[in-house]
């Protein structure tokens, strides 16, 4: 969330400020190679990520949206849509968590809401992933 929340801020989420951060900010890890698939995983589909936030935020574009908020978010909707060893309410538990520690006082439950409703959509399959690009179901446009 550190490292999404340094490149949103300065507005620059390209490869070379995810070097700079992990040269500044982190030391050896086992947990490096994990850190680098989500970063990178949403990196490359922050903007199909953000239409999908978009849409079940109920009137909230994703600029308007607290940094550190937006970022747990994406990291969330990526594992729910890419990481199928981490069961849904572990991803939607933890990015919970993190909102209420490093987000406002109303954080965890705007997290949940909009966690919720992506997690019953996907179980619904109103949305889905193919080759790290994120559809709307046939019957969810239709409908």
């Amino acid at each position: 969330m550190q490292a999404l929340y340094y490149m949103d801020m300065r507005h620059n989420c390209s490869n070379h400020m995810l070097d700079n951060y992990c040269h500044s900010f982190m030391s050896e890890d086992k947990n490096i190679p994990f850190f680098g698939e989500l970063v990178r995983g949403v990196m490359a589909l922050r903007n199909e990520i953000d239409q999908v936030i978009e849409r079940f935020s109920n009137n909230w574009k994703i600029n308007r949206m607290p940094c550190v908020d937006r970022n747990i978010i994406r990291i969330a909707v990526y594992e729910l849509l890419n990481c199928n060893d981490i069961p849904p309410k572990v991803s939607i538990n933890e990015a919970i968590d993190i909102g209420k520690k490093y987000g406002t006082k109303d954080s965890g439950a705007f997290i949940n809401g909009i966690l919720d409703s992506v997690h019953l959509a996907l179980e619904n399959n109103e949305i889905q992933i193919h080759q790290n690009v994120i559809f709307e179901s046939e019957e969810t446009l239709e409908g």
